[in-house]
Formats: C-alpha cells, sequence, structure tokens
C-alpha cells in the first residue's frame, strides 16, 4: 500500500493505492488444488502453466507442495528425489507438506507400510543433504497465506537463504539447529547453551542429550546412524 499526496485536495491529504502483487505462476496439475482460489482470494494474480520445477514460483522462489498422502507415496517410489534434484537450479526453493492436521505424517507405528525412522531419516536427507527448507501446513488455506508471507519477504528483498549476511554467527547457528524435525527455537537455544556449537550436538552422547531435551533427542540419534 502506496501513500501519495492528494494534488487536488487544498489540505495535502494524503491517498492510498493498493499496489499490485506479484503474479505467481502455478504448474497446471496442481488446477485441482484449492491452493490456487485461496491465493485470488488473497488478491494475486495467478497463472497455469506447465513447470518443468516446482509447484509454484513466486519472485524466484521454486516451491513443491505435497500433501502428507502424495509425500509418503513420492518416497516410496522416489519420485520426490528428482524433483528435490530440479529444485536446485534455484536458490530459493522450499518444500511445503500440507495436512499436517489432517493426518500423521508419522508415529511410533508404519503408517502405509512405511517405517517411522525411515520417513525421519528422508526428512532429514531433504534438509542436510538437498538444502531444501520443510515448511509444514495446516491445510490449503494456510499454504496460501505462507506463499503470500513469501510474497511479502521477497517485496522487501529479505532472501531466503539460511546464511544472511544480516545473521550473526549466534543467530546463524541457531537457525540451522530448528530446521531440525521437532527442534524449535526454545530447543534450539538450550542446546547451543549447553553444547556451543552444533558438532559438540551431534558428537554428544545421546544420554546427554535425553536429560537435556528429552525425546526429541531421538532426531540427533538419526543423524549419527545415517539413511
Amino acid at each position: 500500500m502506496k501513500e501519495i499526496f492528494n494534488i487536488f485536495s487544498t489540505k495535502h491529504e494524503r491517498i492510498k493505492i493498493q499496489e499490485p502483487k506479484p503474479k505467481i505462476l502455478i504448474d497446471y496439475r496442481e488446477k485441482n488444488s484449492l491452493v490456487a482460489s485461496e491465493l485470488v482470494k488473497l488478491g494475486f494474480e495467478i497463472e497455469f502453466k506447465e513447470l518443468k520445477v516446482a509447484d509454484y514460483i513466486i519472485k524466484g522462489v521454486a516451491i513443491e507442495r505435497k500433501t502428507v498422502n502424495d509425500f509418503i507415496s513420492s518416497m516410496i517410489n522416489r519420485r520426490l528425489i528428482g524433483q528435490l534434484e530440479g529444485l536446485q537450479q534455484y536458490n530459493d526453493k522450499l518444500l511445503i507438506i500440507e495436512g499436517i492436521d489432517e493426518q500423521e505424517l508419522y508415529n511410533d507405528h508404519e503408517i502405509n507400510g512405511m517405517n517411522p525412522n525411515s520417513v525421519r531419516g528422508f526428512l532429514l536427507s531433504i534438509l542436510l543433504k538437498y538444502k531444501v527448507p520443510i515448511m509444514f501446513t495446516k491445510d490449503s488455506s494456510d499454504t496460501a497465506k505462507f506463499i503470500a508471507v513469501i510474497s511479502r519477504k521477497k517485496e522487501r528483498e529479505t532472501p531466503l537463504n539460511v546464511m544472511k549476511k544480516s545473521f550473526n554467527k549466534k543467530e546463524q547457528l541457531q537457525f540451522i539447529i530448528e530446521s531440525f524435525p521437532g527442534i524449535g527455537p526454545k530447543t534450539a537455544k538450550l542446546l547451543l547453551k549447553k553444547f556451543r556449537t552444533i558438532q559438540n550436538i551431534i558428537n554428544g552422547t545421546q544420554d546427554k542429550l535425553n536429560k537435556i531435551i528429552g525425546k526429541k533427542a531421538e532426531i540427533f540419534k538419526l543423524v549419527k546412524e545415517g539413511y
């Protein structure tokens, strides 16, 4: 929203002009999703076309969207591997996993024949090997709102890269630790306070990690075991 002077007013009033929002390119296979209609409701201009990479592209950010079921199936048939490799041509990229309020991604038992540790390991592989951030959303409306936030951030020219120049060393380390599933800002700060470095966290004994952060320590056990 921009403010300009009303040159026809003797009171030097300001009037507000609604700036057009950027166009979002959407892969034509996403036509059946509700995300596109939600984006239109939010005031975005959309264009459906065949995208070779990603489901949504906005201001140079490539976004791959998966429902929970689609994520599991594309993990099993390895289709997601090719999609993650395709995303590498973009500096700013994101994987959205949608519908976690309606369906569990994993639990302590097998879901659709998938061992929960296999799902955890694959999530870690996405973060550490392919360097693709993961965002979990509740539903199509939530997904659209996240895309809208990305648009606003890009409008302000705030890069999505992890190692932003504006981040100090402590913030960079915290950002990396928060990328692990189940690790939030509070837990990340606690780990850094206790261990000082990421290497020390990884090398820490499982007993010590369990005492500090409880069940959340399981994710670091997976890092040590590998995929």
